[in-house]
């Protein structure tokens, strides 16, 4: 094999560590797994009656906004997960192995985008039994879901970073306290336009808000946040940008954070 070639047989290598991970622990895994389809079901089931949108059912507002937070919770096992291999020396045991210095980070890409894809076919599994549906057609709801997956995979280059710098797993849990705001403060769980104006504003330009928003209009589910502002009727586009630009921001970062790491 080429130089390519040897460096994907590593990640898979890497990837199929973590891959045995779960099947050693399977009861963490599914916990993981099932941890947005109770926050789905406790969401429909505390806010249903009070926020049900006219002529439809509030899980067709709801499931797509617990499909893109999902994705921005994914960031909190691959903070963990790095930050556990860098202090326990097995990073720094790794790059002393003969093989591809991308490995290591690439093979956590792999696993962790294979463990969204489980977690987003669950909640999609759950969503149908509880009456959800999408409205557009297989193509849209397939371009719906790669939204979804791009932000989770420029949330895990955050991740990585963030694991890659912490000293330690404890500082971990302090950064994952700023998860939960971030993913109420958007559009996942209602409508910004209910929102005060000022704190709308906040909410409607919150990656999360753009790939929800676009996610909804995709599967052809009611919005009222998606003509309320410039970026909510154009949020397919932001979708696309937002994601792109921490792409561009924390993949140089966390690839030089990894190529100086030293503990």
């Amino acid at each position: 094999m080429n130089g390519l070639g040897w460096a994907l047989a590593d990640s898979w290598t890497i990837a199929r560590r973590t891959l045995t991970h779960w099947r050693m622990q399977p009861g963490l895994v599914i916990f993981q797994w099932f941890f947005p389809v109770l926050m789905l079901l406790m969401f429909g089931g505390l806010l249903g009656g009070a926020m049900e949108p006219p002529g439809s059912s509030y899980y067709e507002l709801l499931v797509p906004g617990i499909f893109a937070l999902a994705m921005l919770f994914g960031l909190e096992g691959t903070m963990t997960a790095v930050t556990t291999d860098v202090s326990k020396g097995v990073t720094d045991r790794f790059r002393s192995l003969p093989m591809s210095s991308a490995a290591v980070v690439l093979g956590r890409c792999i696993a962790d985008m294979l463990d969204s894809v489980v977690t987003l076919a669950v909640l999609v599994g759950t969503g149908l039994v509880l009456g959800w549906r999408w409205h557009e057609g297989l193509p849209s709801a397939l371009a719906a879901f790669g939204l979804l997956l791009l932000l989770r995979f420029a949330l895990l280059w955050v991740g990585i970073f963030i694991g890659l710098t912490v000293k330690n797993a404890q500082s971990v849990t302090m950064v994952q306290v700023l998860v939960w705001p971030i993913g109420f403060l958007s559009s996942a769980f209602v409508a910004t336009s209910t929102m005060p104006a000022w704190l709308g504003t906040i909410a409607q330009w919150n990656p999360l808000s753009a790939t929800a928003t676009a996610s909804r209009a995709l599967f052809g589910n009611p919005d009222p946040s998606a003509t309320a502002t410039w970026i909510g009727s154009h949020a397919e586009v932001a979708a696309l940008i937002a994601p792109l630009l921490l792409v561009a921001i924390f993949l140089p970062l966390s690839a030089h954070r990894f190529r100086t790491l030293s503990r």
